[in-house]
């Protein structure tokens, strides 16, 4: 427990209350902290300002806090090795020395040749901040078009790396948001999709309106021809791709993060008639019926968003995809685009009990990567369904970064689990044989460790899956400091998983605890839906049953129990902190979602509406969304246990306004001394390509604040 003399009584810096009140279908709802939502607003900024410093001041004044960042610098620096992809005559691979901001990209012309960094982005930014997120190679592997994005934004420039040189082509292009790049066979260009210059549409259609574009190298972007829209359907995104063939030009068609989507194609041989002139400015609207502007037309294969298509490959006009249609589980079937009626869809592989997580066609094989129980296994399976084996993998893990095309004979994999990082794999189908080619070494002992899954029961009943790391031998006495981390949405599976910073709870006696909550898809999208919209609930019912069950099975107590999860995650911790306040010995809640009637209006948050709801929308939606919303569920008067929120000013995914109100809600209704802590990053995004510098002070504050309020001592 904390020591009796711990006082963490704090001075928070006044968070006035405005008086806005909306009227939610007739329900009058306060939102007090309405002015946190304008981050330019000199109060605001005076605010964050003011809350930086305090948590500063708390963290800094932690006499061992030194000893941790030395300890997690020390732990980060080992070379990291990506999975290597084999584009024309040679093979590409990220790697980071250690502690290198941003990984750097090398090629090499043999397996295990000499590489040489073709691509560092270290170089782009003094601070690191410049990241790539990104990266699509010509097939014959000599130029690269890559994704840049600054201070972790989701915004991104296109640019053209000559992989020969080491140079950036001249052409860039802007307004780029989750965008695809597909190349044309020949090179003279790609195809990809963004967002409409600025001040060409509508204010509200500038982050919602989605087009595909053809940009022929050398030209400048406003030259790119607009290849196809939907005006009609404004809401849909675009993700384009050229087969490996060569033949055509596919859309994969989605509307957010709703789990249905489409799937458009076109033919892109050289003997077809031309499609009709291309507007001359990029911003002019295509025909209303969405017709192709260069080429053939798109034909709308599958339109009816119906279920989840992934494309898989196709071999001539026989298209496959990875499906949930009447297969929550997922199955594989073949699509003949010149027989196209659904009485002529093939089944190539049936569900099972497993869910099927991933799949590729290597070798001309389906390569099958399924979820056992939230670790994955892998079957091999012919063109025409014929099982030819597994590949068997280390142990109980997860497969990350598949690399392999139809004609290769060899397969790359990244394999991980919590105590070992990502060891890169090479499968040999003319062999069968799976070797290691790269296997990084940490300064960590893992022998003394031991990871183990746990079944526990959920308030209806249902038994959810626990991933449970800690020493050998470990005595369930309630002593043990644990950290239980959960995610629960958007179809997202917590396989195991690999984090350096991880290392340094676990030596010093944590317990580390992963929940596979409902709203995931380890079981296939029953397990999804059964964590979605009104059964959102049961998200929350299973996270406080996890940490019940490692209470009452001794792993930990009450006071030593911290919980933490980022994003959708920390909606996650936000809602169960505030329904059992008693549970929990400390919250680390990182750029969470936390006001659920207002989450849609800015920037994504629209396309969370299948998950979430729509409170404004939907009378119905907003009755349980307001059940739970973590900034409306605050009570004054209550002990909440030691809070530290994170987010960060240039996140433009989850914005930081949520964690903003949450933090002044918190603190203005806290009773008793445990503290209530905001800090908000500078120059970082959501997380990704966050820099390995801002990594480790993150992590620093993080595990400094949780053995202070927990009352450990740091060895």
């Amino acid at each position: 427990m904390r020591p009796e003399t711990a006082d963490f009584g704090l001075a928070y810096p006044v968070a006035p209350k405005g008086d806005v009140v909306d009227d939610y279908h007739g329900t009058k709802v306060a939102d007090p902290y309405r002015w946190l939502e304008d981050p330019e607003a000199p109060d605001t900024v005076a605010w964050v300002e003011a809350q930086n410093a305090i948590t500063a001041s708390f963290l800094q004044a932690i006499p061992f806090r030194e000893r941790i960042k030395a300890r997690l610098t020390q732990l980060w620096d080992y070379p990291r090795y990506g999975v290597p992809q084999r584009e024309g005559g040679r093979y590409y691979f990220w790697k980071n020395d250690g502690l290198q901001n941003q990984p750097v990209l090398y090629a090499q012309p043999e397996l295990r040749g000499t590489p040489t960094p073709v691509l560092d982005p270290n170089t782009m930014s003094a601070d690191g901040t410049a990241a790539v997120t990104n990266l699509h190679f010509t097939r014959d592997g000599r130029l690269a078009a890559y994704g840049l994005s600054r201070s972790g934004s989701d915004w991104q420039e296109l640019h053209v790396r000559d992989c020969d040189t080491g140079a950036d082509r001249p052409d860039v292009i802007q307004w780029c948001k989750f965008t695809g790049v597909a190349w044309e066979p020949a090179r003279s260009g790609f195809y990809y999709n963004r967002f409409p210059e600025p001040g060409t549409v509508a204010p509200e259609d500038e982050s919602n309106y989605q087009r595909v574009y053809w940009h022929a190298l050398g030209t400048p972007q406003a030259e790119d021809r607009l290849v196809y829209e939907r005006p009609d359907a404004k809401e849909l995104g675009f993700s384009p791709r050229t087969t490996d063939d060569g033949a055509y030009l596919v859309l994969h068609v989605w509307r957010g993060t709703e789990p249905e989507n489409r799937f458009y194609y076109r033919r892109l041989a050289t003997d077809l008639p031309p499609g009709p002139p291309s507007p001359p400015l990029p911003h002019q609207p295509a025909p209303a019926d969405g017709q192709g502007l260069h080429g053939a037309p798109f034909i709308r294969l599958l339109d009816e968003a119906d279920a989840r298509y992934d494309f898989i490959d196709n071999t001539g006009s026989l298209f496959y995809f990875h499906t949930d249609l009447d297969a929550p589980r997922g199955r594989i079937i073949a699509i003949d685009v010149q027989r196209p009626e659904r009485e002529h869809w093939r089944e190539i592989v049936a569900q099972r009990e497993d869910a099927i997580d991933q799949v590729a066609m290597v070798n001309d094989q389906l390569v099958v990567i399924y979820l056992h129980d939230v670790h994955h296994q892998i079957q091999r399976y012919s063109r025409d369904g014929t099982p030819l084996g597994e590949i068997t993998l280390p142990g109980l893990g997860a497969v990350t970064g598949l690399q392999g095309k139809r004609e290769d004979t060899e397969l790359f994999l990244g394999f991980t689990s919590f105590l070992y990082p990502l060891t890169v794999l090479r499968y040999d189908f003319t062999t069968g044989d799976m070797e290691t080619l790269r296997a990084p070494e940490i300064d960590f002992d893992a022998s003394g460790y031991e990871t183990h899954q746990v079944f526990y029961p959920s308030k209806d009943g249902t038994l959810i899956p626990m991933f449970l790391t800690h020493r050998r031998g470990l005595p369930l006495d309630g002593t043990n400091p644990a950290l239980l981390y959960g995610y629960g949405g958007f179809n997202i599976s917590l396989t195991p998983s690999f984090s350096i910073h991880r290392l340094a709870w676990l030596e010093q006696g944590g317990v580390l605890a992963v929940a596979n909550l409902r709203g995931g898809s380890e079981y296939g999208e029953a397990w999804h839906r059964a964590g979605i919209l009104e059964k959102k609930q049961n998200v929350f019912d299973d996270f406080i049953g996890a940490a019940e069950w490692l209470i009452d099975q001794g792993y930990t107590s009450r006071e030593r129990l911290a919980i933490q999860g980022g994003s959708n995650g920390g909606l996650l911790v936000a809602a169960c902190m505030t329904q059992r306040p008693d549970l929990f010995g400390a919250v680390l809640c990182q750029v969470p979602v936390a006001d659920m009637l207002r989450y849609h209006k800015f920037t994504v948050g629209r396309y969370w509406t299948s998950d979430y709801g729509n409170a404004e929308a939907d009378a119905e939606h907003f009755h349980f969304l307001y059940a739970y919303s973590p900034v409306h569920n605050i009570r004054p008067g209550t002990a909440y246990p030691p809070t530290l929120i994170t987010s960060a000013d240039t996140d433009d995914r989850v914005v930081s306004a949520h964690a903003k109100k949450l933090a002044a809600a918190l603190q203005e209704a806290q009773t008793g001394d445990n503290p209530i802590l905001q800090r908000v990053e500078t120059k970082a995004g959501h997380g990704a390509g966050k820099p390995t510098a801002k990594l480790i002070e993150e992590q620093a504050d993080l595990y400094t604040f949780l053995f202070t309020v927990l009352g450990l001592i740091y060895r």
